[in-house]
């Protein structure tokens, strides 16, 4: 039979799993926000190069249409970046929980300071993506208008 101190402190690593298992939902939850981002960023980044290698167009629409790009591909930029802030955060949020139970510390006021800096910065990530959104549609737009479309 275990004695009483160590029931207690699988008890409390078991609480402390408990905890963690929000902010690990969160984190798989930005790794695929993550993943679409980077796959936006690459087909950003291949169009830019084809147009940069490519001839045959008009300089002033290459050009406006590299500057859409950089564009584009600056607010994906700040997105992961952001996105990737906000998982760094969550990460700390679970090992401070794992840690804190380790020493017996309350960390009650760092994970709610971490996690509502993870939020802000997973809210700013995704207000960044949502404006790469609506240049990509302006973008779309544009050349449907250009070629007489409705």
């Amino acid at each position: 039979m275990l004695p009483v101190p160590d029931v207690l402190n699988v008890a409390n690593v078991a609480n402390v799993i408990q905890l963690a298992v929000a902010p690990a939902f969160l984190l798989t939850g930005s790794g695929a926000m993550l993943g679409v981002m980077a796959g936006r960023l690459a087909r950003v980044v291949d169009r830019f190069r084809e147009l940069h290698e490519s001839g045959g167009w008009d300089h002033a629409q290459k050009s406006q249409e590299m500057h859409r790009l950089l564009r584009r591909s600056r607010w994906i930029h700040r997105a992961i970046s952001l996105t990737s802030l906000a998982a760094l955060l969550v990460c700390v949020v679970i090992a401070t929980l794992f840690a804190a139970a380790e020493v017996g510390w309350n960390p009650s006021r760092i994970v709610s300071l971490l996690f509502i800096c993870a939020m802000g910065s997973l809210v700013f990530g995704l207000l960044c993506f949502l404006r790469e959104i609506a240049l990509s549609t302006d973008i779309m737009e544009d050349v449907r208008t250009r070629e007489g479309g409705r």
